[in-house]
């Protein structure tokens, strides 16, 4: 039987409709032959939809949504017997013309659906489909009907997470990465094996949402690579699946998550909520600029966007309605994609009100603090934003936050940075002083992600090499990369600054994986891969930003260090503890200890460049096999240095877990006695355990 509002009541080129449901925004279907079509505006005063056949360059129905099709401010239309599978649409608003006021609409402007579940005119990469007309990006219709044979998000511990971050083109779209589908979600699925054997049980996505690859006034051969431009945020980016053109991006995307899920791998997305692809007051018409540009944007007294993200614009996340529209949009990726988690992009902009000004209790937060969808997903704050505000530890423990002071001073304490190592201490804590409300788990430790040096280049240059980069940016000259070349800059063939640069990365992470917090790299520093100095890859679509993978081989070492490592992380739950903790416990000693050469004799607020460090794990306390001690040692002096051991229960013994210097292998399992010897600038990592 079908409800009386699913039948037509008005007639127009052949085509039926009827006033549709306010609810929910989108396209939606209602059966197998009607859709709805819902969309907001406060302003405008006439609201027409145009419905195109798939891939024609004119419309074949345009239909003006009178004020019968009107419920407060949102307009509604119901269309019965159209070929939706192989339909396009979109709008066209007017209203008030005062620019001085925030009014931009424009009858001529075919805008996008805000919540289009899919959008055509990007499908193949870098490529626009529409070029001679003015509406080049159209909403698609879908079918919910992915079958996920029982997967859902897989709700991982925070602090059992080891995070991979990841550009899904650059992951796999060199010759080298050796799989089918280069550079689509299709290509990850058959890197799986890979990321299982790695150990990594997160990957973090640079951004997916439909994102503008073209840069504005600049020729076509730069790209907005890394994606931070978004214009719609309901649906996957077409030009990352290999069946885009083919109208089943969705479906290749959940596909992609269910496979990881089913190997133990969640999945975060990065969002951009900061800005959109529409840019400042020169910028496009794409959607809302045009649907209702006073509700979306932050505006100042004259009607000129404020640019508190450095990119031409700023949402207005704590208006009513764009709180909603960041709300639907979240529980849209979790509730239909299986989303397990979220990175927010310059995430200051969440606590600013519609002014610009920042909020002491801002709606959006408490919107997401207490949303019954989201309640389980992961929540990662850039608590920094260009316009210099600060919220890292501020959101509320729910929360975490990624931590640039990790990634600032453990890179400055590898080169020689003395004065950085009572902060080195404090990142190995897990950051108690940062997140004094919150847990070790508040704080993402990196030493890198996409912004800034590679960890190889990070040990390679000295010197920002962004020559080919589409514009020059603040990162070009300005910006500190807390690099140390290891005496030679870029690459040689001098085979003690190459055995330097290889312990130098292997120290790096061995800091990192010995921390407590939630770990996180960049995809290819797990086998030294390289930007050649570049630091701000951001318009590079080509071998500067695609991982080799030829390297995988060539630093097989470094590869099985990091490997070896997140396996003993994963085998010792002391490290992963996730409340700061600093007394002792059941084995009889503190469960974090600090060390000089002299064990038990450190001081942690004067600077070093050598120190140790010891965890107790009781297995009567954290559901382990045995008992174990677990010692680690960090030496970035230029001279060698002996480490006295502390002394363990009798019937234990240590032995070396890996060792930074150690490019054979070799001497994991040796046993040690009573000091270990570290040569220059390394690292050694030791498990005590009964004999």
């Amino acid at each position: 039987m079908r409800r009386i509002d699913e039948y037509p009541t008005h007639e127009k080129d052949g085509i039926k409709y009827r006033v549709g449901r306010p609810l929910p925004f989108g396209a939606e279907l209602v059966s197998e032959n009607s859709v709805n079509f819902s969309i907001y505006s406060r302003d405008a005063y006439k609201c027409e939809l145009l419905l195109y056949h798939l891939g024609d360059k004119e419309p074949f129905f345009i239909l003006e949504l009178k004020d019968e099709f009107r419920l407060g401010s949102v307009y509604s239309v119901m269309v019965f017997d159209i070929d939706w599978e192989n339909i396009e649409y979109g709008y066209r608003f007017d209203g008030p013309k005062d620019v001085s006021k925030g009014y931009r609409f424009d009858p001529t402007k075919i805008l996008l659906d805000p919540y289009a579940k899919m959008v055509s005119g990007r499908d193949v990469w870098h490529t626009r489909t529409y070029k001679d007309t003015n509406f080049g990006r159209r909403g698609r219709i879908i079918r919910e009907d992915y079958s996920w044979d029982g997967d859902k998000p897989l709700e991982i511990p925070p602090k059992d997470l080891v995070i991979y971050e990841m550009h899904v083109r650059g992951f796999t779209k060199h010759d080298s990465s050796g799989v089918k589908y280069k550079g689509t979600f299709a290509g990850i699925v058959e890197k799986i094996p890979y990321l299982k054997k790695l150990g990594i049980n997160c990957i973090e996505l640079m951004p997916i949402f439909e994102f503008e690859e073209f840069i504005p006034c600049l020729t076509d051969e730069y790209c907005n690579y890394w994606g931070y431009v978004t214009y719609n945020y309901f649906s996957p980016k077409t030009a990352y699946s290999h069946t885009g053109s083919l109208g089943l991006v969705a479906d290749e995307l959940k596909h992609m998550i269910k496979e990881l899920h089913k190997n133990g791998i969640e999945v975060i997305l990065d969002i951009v909520f900061n800005h959109t692809g529409e840019y400042g007051d020169d910028g496009e018409y794409i959607f809302f600029r045009g649907i209702d540009n006073r509700t979306y944007y932050i505006m100042d007294e004259h009607g000129n966007y404020s640019n508190l993200s450095a990119c031409g614009n700023t949402l207005n996340c704590n208006n009513p309605v764009v709180r909603s529209f960041i709300i639907d949009s979240l529980r849209y990726w979790v509730s239909t994609y299986h989303v397990d988690g979220f990175r927010v992009d310059e995430a200051p902009i969440f606590v600013r009100g519609q002014d610009g000004t920042p909020l002491l209790s801002p709606p959006l937060l408490e919107s997401l603090m207490d949303d019954p969808i989201l309640s389980h997903s992961l929540l990662i704050s850039e608590g920094w934003d260009p316009a210099g505000l600060s919220t890292i530890g501020t959101f509320s423990n729910t929360w975490a936050d990624w931590n640039p002071r990790t990634r600032d001073t453990v890179k400055r304490f590898i080169k020689g940075g003395a004065e950085d190592g009572p902060n080195v201490i404090r990142t190995i804590e897990g950051s108690p002083d940062m997140f004094p409300n919150g847990s070790p788990t508040s704080s993402v430790n990196y030493i890198v992600s996409h912004d800034g040096f590679t960890l190889y280049d990070s040990v390679t240059y000295q010197q920002t090499h962004n020559e080919t980069n589409a514009f020059t940016s603040p990162m070009d000259h300005d910006y500190d990369n807390c690099s140390w070349n290891c005496g030679e800059e870029g690459e040689t063939d001098n085979p003690e600054v190459n055995a330097l640069r290889r312990r130098q990365m292997k120290n790096a992470m061995t800091i990192l994986l010995m921390s407590r917090g939630i770990p996180m790299f960049w995809a290819g520093d797990e086998f030294a891969n390289t930007q050649y100095g570049n630091n701000n890859a951001f318009s590079q679509d080509n071998e500067i930003s695609w991982l080799d993978w030829n390297r995988l081989k060539k630093y097989k070492d470094v590869f099985e260090y990091v490997r070896k490592l997140i396996a003993f992380r994963m085998e010792h739950p002391v490290i992963r503890r996730d409340v700061f903790f600093s007394g002792y416990n059941s084995s009889g000693y503190p469960e974090l200890s600090w060390h000089g050469e002299k064990a038990w004799e450190f001081d942690r607020y004067s600077p070093f460049l050598t120190f140790g460090f010891l965890y107790a794990e009781p297995a009567s306390e954290f559901g382990t096999k045995k008992d174990s001690f677990i010692y680690c040692a960090v030496n970035e002096h230029w001279e060698e240095h002996t480490m006295e051991l502390p002394i363990i229960p009798e019937g234990m013994e240590w032995k070396i877990v890996v060792c930074s210097g150690d490019e054979s292998g070799k001497m994991s399992g040796q046993t040690v006695k009573d000091n270990v010897i570290l040569q220059p600038r390394s690292s050694v990592v030791l498990v005590g355990q009964a004999r």
